[in-house]
């Protein structure tokens, strides 16, 4: 375990991994929606990274490693030179201001729709068993659709997707890569029983529905460097469908698993929060122990998100059970975060509705902090 440390240490530099950060609080990915039709990032999505490069490490926005992988509109994808020249952009913006940039590899799985995708193509997953969600498509929200099952070559396949997806990250000089394996899409999917009712090597026992994410982290570290490869996870949510009865045993093996490969970090939400909603629970009802869970199974750099406010984050940094803290929807409409949390600022209320684009509207237009005027 790690030892504890300063209360004061979220604002002094860290380790992740191998790589020395600035300070200790990270932006945590939050799907956006400002890329092309196509995925190309745009110079609009530099702006908005090169503006919250006060964090230490930066880790993107979901991004999509094939064109199987897509489940939403607008999300910026890594599988062709046009998006490898965007992403060099953002991070040059990133890097100027002094900051790590990490991007998030994602596939979708069974969280998707035809419409949003290129023709022909159709969500996929681990097995064909659909999950009740409604999704934006260009003609209007619809029900998601039963997925089509993968078979074992295109399971090697999308690993080595995942793979490639990470060479071009760091082509696009991205310092690492964190793998999406939170929220109920494809390697989550793999895991948990509700989404794979395999009978393979892929699914059925605990050691082999982990298998995928972890031949998946394999894959990326020997491709990059393990160092260079965070993992995230979201234990004990159901999210997306995400639920079998035996989360515990699954996290206890899955993490273990990961602990081999030498990992740069791993990264998990706790259990306050559900996709992008706080979770309201009743009267004397405790959320999860997530940390309590993963600090004494994780011997690395240990990444904690959920619903941060300033002094829970101290708390958990000083008390050695996290090393960095991220922050998600606070930085929407706070791009100076770090220095308002430091030097006791008050926090712009972020708005829903300008989430997801396309515009500059809620992205690039809040402004820093400034000392009012008499």
């Amino acid at each position: 375990m790690t030892s504890p440390v300063s209360q004061n240490a979220l604002f002094e530099p860290g380790r992740l991994g191998t790589l020395v950060v600035k300070n200790r609080v990270a932006m945590a990915p939050m799907t956006r929606s400002r890329a092309t039709d196509d995925g190309t990032p745009t110079p609009l999505m530099a702006e908005y990274y090169g503006q919250r490069a006060g964090a230490g490490v930066i880790v993107s926005e979901g991004v999509n490693i094939s064109p199987g992988a897509q489940g939403f509109l607008n999300v910026p994808g890594i599988w062709t030179d046009a998006h490898v020249a965007g992403w060099r952009e953002i991070t040059r913006r990133v890097h100027a201001e002094g900051s790590t940039f990490f991007m998030q590899l994602w596939h979708t799985g069974r969280i998707g729709h035809p419409d949003n995708m290129q023709p022909g193509l159709h969500p996929v997953g681990p097995s064909a068993l659909k999950h009740e969600r409604t999704l934006v498509t260009p003609s209007g929200l619809q029900p998601s659709v039963v997925p089509r099952e993968l078979n074992s070559a295109e399971i090697e396949q999308v690993i080595a997707d995942y793979a490639q997806a990470a060479r071009r990250a760091l082509e696009a000089g991205c310092d690492g890569v964190e793998i999406h394996a939170a929220n109920g899409y494809l390697p989550s999917q793999f895991l948990h029983e509700s989404s794979n009712q395999r009978t393979d090597a892929w699914g059925g026992s605990i050691p082999a529905r982990a298998r995928f994410l972890v031949e998946v982290a394999r894959a990326c570290a020997a491709a990059i460097g393990a160092e260079r490869v965070i993992v995230r996870l979201t234990p004990f949510s159901e999210f997306n469908g995400a639920k079998s009865p035996d989360d515990a045993p699954v996290y206890d093996h899955l993490i273990a698993e990961l602990a081999k490969l030498s990992l740069g970090a791993l990264h998990v939400v706790g259990a306050e929060v559900s996709g992008n909603q706080t979770v309201q629970r009743g009267e004397g009802e405790r959320a999860p122990d997530v940390l309590g869970f993963v600090r004494p199974r994780w011997p690395g750099t240990l990444v904690a998100a959920g619903n941060y406010d300033l002094a829970r984050a101290q708390r958990d940094i000083g008390e050695g059970r996290a090393d960095l803290i991220a922050f998600g929807r606070d930085f929407i409409g706070n791009p100076d975060l770090v220095e308002r949390l430091r030097d006791g600022h008050p926090l712009v209320e972020r708005l829903p509705a300008d989430w997801y684009g396309p515009s500059a509207q809620g992205y690039t237009d809040y402004p820093r902090w400034q000392q009012p005027t008499a």
